[in-house]
């Protein structure tokens, strides 16, 4: 029997292959990202920034993909001693991979949490609609959390900036305040004089 098919080793090869399909998640993600991120708002040499764009992709890429692994790693290890898959396994396997991988305060690993915290925050609020605990309101409550959300971040940038993640303020200060300053009409209308590389 073909081993990719011997129910015997598809487990172990699913494990492996999470771990290669994070890593190469993780690069395509990160990679362009950090490139574009990098000539716009990071000084330094040519160098310095191609060292900081694949040092942010190889973290990204190394970590995702160590969680994928630890994750169904521990799936497995939780529905093969138990004999059968139960709910509770993801959440605790994501937990423990999540505590080990995505624990270490990097601002790649800030990046990544933050970007799951509003789409978690997103699913819960569905999930407490489906099950009744929260009432579907009968008027678009969009355009208010959409205010919301820009009142508080444009409050903490202009008056606590030093709670913001760094690619946040960066982008923000890019924004709101180099917006303020030119010297002349090429940096009005092409380029900030200051962010050349």
């Amino acid at each position: 029997m073909d081993i990719i098919l011997d129910p015997a080793y598809r487990s172990l090869l699913a494990i492996l292959k999470g771990l290669r399909n994070g890593a190469v998640y993780g690069a395509k993600i990160r990679l362009p990202h950090a490139f574009v991120m990098t000539f716009l708002f990071r000084s330094g040499t040519l160098k310095d920034k191609l060292k900081w764009i694949l040092d942010a992709t190889r973290q990204h890429s190394t970590n995702l993909a160590k969680f994928v692994f630890i994750y169904k790693s521990l799936n497995y290890l939780f529905s093969w001693s138990e004999g059968k898959i139960r709910e509770f396994h993801s959440p605790m396997s994501a937990f423990i991979g999540g505590y080990v991988v995505f624990g270490k305060r990097t601002s790649v690993n800030e990046q990544i949490n933050m970007y799951l915290l509003s789409r978690i925050l997103f699913g819960l609020t569905r999930l407490g609609m489906e099950k009744g605990y929260i009432k579907d309101p009968k008027i678009d409550t969009f355009p208010v959390f959409g205010a919301v959300v820009w009142a508080i971040v444009l409050w903490l940038f202009e008056y606590h900036p030093h709670t913001l993640q760094n690619s946040l303020r960066n982008s923000m200060t890019y924004l709101y305040h180099d917006s303020n300053n030119w010297t002349s009409i090429w940096d009005f209308l092409v380029w900030n004089t200051d962010k050349l590389w």
